[in-house]
């Protein structure tokens, strides 16, 4: 097992797709838990996000989802096709336009971690500072939210968000300036509302 670890992206896929359930297992989880995390965040429901994983990885598996190793890392080809499989999701909302939070009946924000020994964005979540980012961020219209979450809590780079989002870096640039100040206005609203109470 140890060797699936050193195996490349490539290496282990053709491998997977040969039948290697070992290799599959060790994709899964090198790219599972940004990849959930990243819908999570995107679409703001853990059953849609849990099935948008499991689409993708079974895509990628069978074939019917192509990927080229020429043309980006493989965790950047599941980023956009998770965020492909999002924005099929989200019929009701208008791709261009999300300007109000879902009302939230029950009290529960949905947003659950899987282990005890997460990552530092995990435990970053957890805290009440973060739920207010999380709803901050759903209200964002969906191409500025897609580049903030991609660039701010996954590290990739204008380049690797062009290729994610199929749009030009100037783009990406304009869309993370103006996410960042939607964001920022939204959780100044946020923040008078939470010292009043």
């Amino acid at each position: 097992m140890t060797t699936a670890n050193t195996h490349s992206d490539s290496d282990l896929l053709r491998q997977a797709r040969n039948g290697t359930a070992e290799a599959f297992a060790a994709l899964y989880r090198r790219h599972q838990g940004p990849l959930y995390r990243y819908a999570l965040l995107r679409c703001g429901s853990p059953d849609t996000a849990a099935d948008i994983v499991q689409e993708a990885f079974m895509g990628l598996l069978t074939g019917r989802l192509q990927f080229d190793p020429l043309r980006g890392q493989l965790q950047h080809f599941l980023f956009g096709v998770a965020r492909m499989l999002a924005l099929k999701q989200d019929p009701g909302r208008s791709r261009l336009l999300s300007l109000v939070a879902p009302d939230d009946e029950d009290g529960e924000d949905g947003f659950e971690m899987a282990s005890e020994d997460a990552e530092p964005l995990a435990r970053l979540l957890e805290n009440e500072a973060a739920e207010e980012v999380r709803r901050a961020l759903a209200q964002l219209a969906p191409h500025y939210r897609d580049v903030v979450i991609l660039y701010e809590l996954h590290d990739l780079s204008y380049v690797e968000i062009a290729n994610v989002c199929q749009v030009d870096i100037g783009t990406v640039r304009s869309r993370l300036s103006r996410g960042r100040a939607a964001l920022a206005k939204r959780l100044a609203a946020l923040r008078p509302a939470v010292n009043a109470a």
